[in-house]
């Protein structure tokens, strides 16, 4: 019986979330911990190890808030106007709204993903074919949403503006989870670091992208499930979906 949930990623923004309603609806425990820390790049590493310009670009991709941070962020310590007419696409709403904290909000400069996906934002690319963009990563980021985007005929530059680093979990905090959701392949790995010789045994490993389930199954783990997939647009529908059926 499911009683703990880990959630590799961190809690969500708000009083109130939809996994407070999965906690309430199914007497569950949700707990939320990255497996990897997030460090941006200072304008110093940015210039010496990209070597590019980001006023090149007319477009930028944003898969998270945290990457809307870095953008802005290292475009300030360059000293870079990000001019009025950059576009933005988004993953989500969510994302897309968060770009408030940044620059006034014009629906024809945003566009966003209505069900976690930019596969939802790809016909808006595809009516702007002069448009170059550029997305926003972290160091050893995967080339699956790239190469996702070059299958639809856009074509997207990877400007790494931050680093990843294993989180080290307490040796004296339990790690006794019935479902463990991981969102990167670099979490899992950061996993796999913490608990070299984890027995899955009954823990149901949730999983959001291909590459995420790959780095699970070289690992030798079975994953229970792989979002997003039809009827399951996300993690916690999945989720969801698991618990409803159990």
């Amino acid at each position: 019986m499911t009683k703990k949930i880990l959630i590799t990623q961190v809690r969500p923004a708000g009083e109130h979330n939809s996994y407070d309603l999965l906690e309430h609806h199914h007497d569950v425990r949700v707990d939320f911990q990255p497996m990897v820390q997030l460090e941006g790049l200072t304008g110093k590493e940015f210039r010496t190890t990209q070597r590019i310009n980001p006023l090149d670009f007319t477009a930028v991709i944003l898969n998270s808030k945290i990457s809307a941070d870095h953008y802005f962020r290292l475009c300030q310590e360059l000293h870079i106007a990000v001019p009025e007419t950059m576009h933005y696409y988004c993953i989500n709403e969510t994302v897309g709204n968060y770009l408030q904290k940044y620059i006034e909000f014009r629906k024809r400069r945003i566009f966003f993903g209505e069900h976690n996906s930019f596969d939802d934002v790809i016909p808006a690319m595809n009516r702007r074919p002069q448009e170059k963009y550029m997305m926003v990563v972290g160091e050893n980021y995967s080339d699956e949403l790239i190469n996702m985007f070059a299958q639809h005929k856009v074509f997207v530059t990877p400007v790494v503006m931050f680093r990843q680093q294993t989180y080290q979990w307490p040796k004296d905090k339990p790690f006794d989870y019935d479902i463990i959701a991981f969102f990167t392949a670099s979490g899992v790995h950061a996993f796999l670091d913490n608990f070299p010789n984890f027995k899955q045994g009954d823990t149901a490993f949730f999983c959001f992208g291909a590459n995420t389930a790959q780095a699970l199954t070289d690992a030798g783990y079975t994953v229970t499930s792989v979002a997003p997939a039809p009827g399951c647009p996300s993690i916690l529908s999945a989720i969801e979906q698991y618990l409803s059926e159990g």
